[in-house]
């Protein structure tokens, strides 16, 4: 298994990734391992999950998934998986840093008939002082069209308009509208086995529906910089975030709380 293993980012790929705020990346992680710590994590996402209402009587919100969030404080296979460096490398290389924390981590299981992941970017739920914040998306098996892969608008992440809005049919007919006014294309593939992607806290992007017979299980990892310290929360929403994933740490200070673990360092 090549949980901790070296990936090899060329720095053209590196490139990439600062001009268009992410990047997908074939071959991350190999079949053994996405089988051995995937069914565990969506073993845990079932168990743990609280939404128990048909899709039909759901918001918008809540048909795009099931979202169960630090499974790594739940499972010693989580956390293995969790903890992994060739992922936190791969990020922290990105993102052009020393080293990255984790701020948390996230499974998103998109049922057969899930909905829409509406248009969005993470950031605006983050009470963090800079945008060297970076989301590995973490198919657990390939993602076909027909299951709703993981799409993006390359170049947005210097956009301001929509970052004060949160997942709902408004961020998706706002911020769709918005990015064809920029000319902002919409770039959504499907995800071979092992493909992972990784994308700003900033970069706007959704996700189609699953009109699959088949769940869309993905497991996603939110790192952020060594060296982020919190900021004042903006909005509730934020100082939420604040007290769940960095607990006891006051603006200004290093987010390094127990939940915060530095997870590389060049």
């Amino acid at each position: 298994m090549n949980l901790n293993s070296a990936y090899h980012l060329t720095q053209a790929q590196i490139d990439q990734f600062r001009h268009d705020g992410y990047i997908k990346l074939k071959d991350v992680l190999d079949a053994q391992t996405l089988a051995y710590y995937g069914s565990e994590i969506t073993r845990l996402t079932i168990e743990l999950n609280t939404q128990h209402k048909p899709l039909a009587e759901r918001s918008t919100y809540d048909k795009a998934f099931l979202q169960v969030m630090n499974l790594w404080e739940h499972s010693p296979r989580v956390n293995e998986f969790v903890n992994g460096k060739r992922l936190a490398r791969i990020a922290a290389e990105l993102l052009e840093i020393e080293g990255v924390r984790l701020y948390h981590d996230q499974s998103l299981y998109k049922e057969p008939g899930g909905g829409i992941t509406p248009a969005h970017a993470d950031q605006y739920y983050w009470p963090l002082s800079s945008d060297r914040t970076i989301t590995a998306w973490i198919p657990l098996q390939a993602v076909p069209n027909d299951m709703g892969p993981l799409g993006f608008y390359a170049r947005s992440q210097s956009v301001e308009f929509g970052r004060d809005l949160g997942i709902s049919d408004e961020s998706e007919d706002k911020i769709t509208a918005n990015m064809a006014r920029h000319g902002l294309n919409f770039v959504s593939t499907p995800f071979e086995l092992g493909e992972v992607s990784f994308h700003l806290g900033w970069t706007f992007h959704k996700a189609g529906a699953n009109v699959s017979t088949q769940p869309r299980s993905v497991m996603t990892i939110i790192y952020m910089d060594s060296q982020m310290k919190l900021q004042p929360a903006l909005s509730p929403i934020q100082a939420n975030d604040a007290a769940q994933w960095c607990p006891g740490i006051l603006p200004g200070n290093l987010a390094n709380s127990a939940k915060n673990p530095l997870l590389y360092s060049r």
